[in-house]
């Protein structure tokens, strides 16, 4: 089942739409959002360049299954978009992650070229997988 966007402008409904992919697991939904040279920073974890890169930290292997995502927000600025919001994943061994998230879009035309993921560990889960 897809997840109802939140907005309508075609920039956040693409955000959208990556967001969907993630919580599928679905590569093709989530790279076809992106530039061909995309970058996507986790700062203090990761910085990764190209699809290709991209692709192999979709599914993680430190844990299973697709996450839940909430999108609590979308601000559209210029160019850019950041969706706030919260989730679960499981680890591999199936404890839970609870998260809070922050990510910030950049886009080259209609497409996602940048990805600036700040993410931080919730002790508590607020949200359910």
């Amino acid at each position: 089942m897809m997840h109802t966007p939140i907005t309508d402008t075609p920039r956040k409904q693409l955000v959208e739409r990556y967001c969907e992919g993630f919580r599928r697991g679905d590569h093709a939904m989530v790279l076809g959002c992106l530039t061909d040279d995309v970058v996507w920073d986790l700062p203090g974890f990761r910085h990764l360049r190209g699809k290709a890169e991209f692709d192999g930290e979709i599914e993680n292997p430190a844990f299973t299954g697709h996450p839940t995502l909430h999108v609590d927000r979308l601000v559209e600025e210029g160019d850019t978009v950041v969706a706030i919001g919260d989730g679960m994943a499981l680890h591999a061994d199936g404890t839970p992650h609870a998260f809070a998230f922050c990510d910030a879009f950049t886009f080259r035309g209609d497409l996602i070229e940048r990805v600036e993921s700040y993410v931080v560990a919730l002790a508590s889960p607020d949200v359910s997988p």
